[in-house]
């Protein structure tokens, strides 16, 4: 199935390197060589394999190369003054794509010499936008059990699904996390991660978990942040300006792969929402432009909504998930009227889409599918 970023990608590429970062097995490898096909003379080239290793560190590539596209190279040392130098001294004619996942994405946010030379595109499990976007149908019932990864996504059943996430978990604990820092405890954060799986979409705390793990909280919140850096979780902040009394900061945590929530439809059915959201607002900012965020709303008092939409750092869209309510909960209602900030609740059964009490109460499937990507 097309990625729909790939027509934006082949524009960009024109102007700057271009940089695919994601998580594992989401596609990007797919994605390039996909891309690739679009040149009489494409070069790919995996810093994985010994035999592309020589050919990258002698820079051994044709002169005419219309496409030169680098897999892994941030496993390289040095790799970023080695690509300024590539980029630098390429021929005019050649463009330059750029993959990797936990580390290429670590490397964005540290400032570096390569700045203002490469776009940035996240490449993110399928979602309703993009299924919709290319032509591919697709029920919510697939996406809430099987997530947006493509193999598992585009499994023949349900079983060749479990099966690859199996795996998939396995290689993220004893070989992505081993690479990305040097922690040995892997059924410390094992348990971590199994311990997520049953409080998606509640606030963390780290003094429970650690409890639970049997760790001090200073490395429970290390092992989550390695989780996410590693694209296995992404955090959603409250968002407290120009809402009174809402100060409490504690994140909630989601997955990339909705098939590792472990839950009812209403748990799985919030984590994907979560997910196309964070993609609209990577979509917003890596191919607009835009100051977009994705936050949520919680009081003091316990007053809460899923989810805020924010545009330089103003609220834009308050959303709700049910998986079956249509009557928009008091904390929506309350917040969208006080605050004249738009509210939609998102109900995965629903007969009829209608607007109550000024609130638009949408089709999960429906809303899902109207987002940018």
């Amino acid at each position: 199935m097309e990625r729909q970023q790939k027509k934006i990608i082949l524009d960009d590429l024109k102007k700057k390197m271009v940089f695919v970062t994601g998580p594992r097995q989401v596609g990007k490898t797919w994605l390039a060589r996909d891309i690739a096909r679009s040149f009489s003379r494409g070069v790919y080239l995996n810093y994985d394999s010994v035999g592309d290793r020589d050919i990258i560190h002698s820079e051994a590539w044709l002169g005419d190369t219309e496409l030169l596209i680098l897999d892994e190279l941030h496993k390289m040392d040095g790799w970023k003054n080695y690509l300024k130098g590539v980029y630098d001294t390429r021929p005019d004619a050649m463009m330059i794509l750029v993959t990797g996942s936990a580390r290429l994405e670590a490397f964005r946010q540290s400032g570096d010499s390569l700045a203002g030379r490469f776009f940035r595109h996240r490449l993110l499990p399928f979602s309703p936008a993009e299924t919709a976007h290319v032509g591919e149908s697709a029920d919510m019932e697939r996406f809430l059990t099987r997530g947006g990864f493509p193999e598992p996504f585009l499994a023949a059943d349900d079983t060749d699904a479990d099966r690859w996430r199996m795996q998939y978990v396995d290689g993220l604990i004893r070989t992505d996390i081993l690479d990305f820092e040097k922690i040995h405890d892997f059924k410390a954060i094992q348990l971590i991660l199994e311990l997520l799986r049953s409080r998606t979409g509640t606030p963390v705390s780290y003094r429970s978990l650690a409890e639970d793990a049997g760790v001090a909280p200073n490395t429970v919140k290390k092992y989550i942040q390695i989780l996410e850096s590693l694209f296995v979780v992404f955090r959603v902040t409250p968002y407290a300006k120009n809402i009174a009394r809402s100060i409490v900061k504690t994140p909630k945590i989601y997955f990339y792969d909705t098939g590792l929530v472990k839950g009812d439809d209403g748990a799985r059915l919030e984590n994907t929402v979560a997910l196309c959201l964070l993609k609209h607002v990577c979509g917003q900012i890596d191919l607009q432009g835009k100051a977009a965020a994705l936050h949520y709303v919680r009081t003091k008092d316990g007053a809460e909504v899923d989810f805020c939409l924010t545009r330089d750092n103003q609220p834009e869209r308050l959303i709700e998930v049910k998986r079956a309510d249509e009557n928009p909960g008091r904390a929506l209602m309350n917040f969208s009227r006080r605050y004249n900030i738009p509210g939609i609740q998102v109900v995965l059964h629903l007969k009829r889409e209608r607007k109550n009490q000024g609130i638009e109460v949408r089709r999960a499937g429906d809303y899902l599918t109207s987002l940018m990507i």
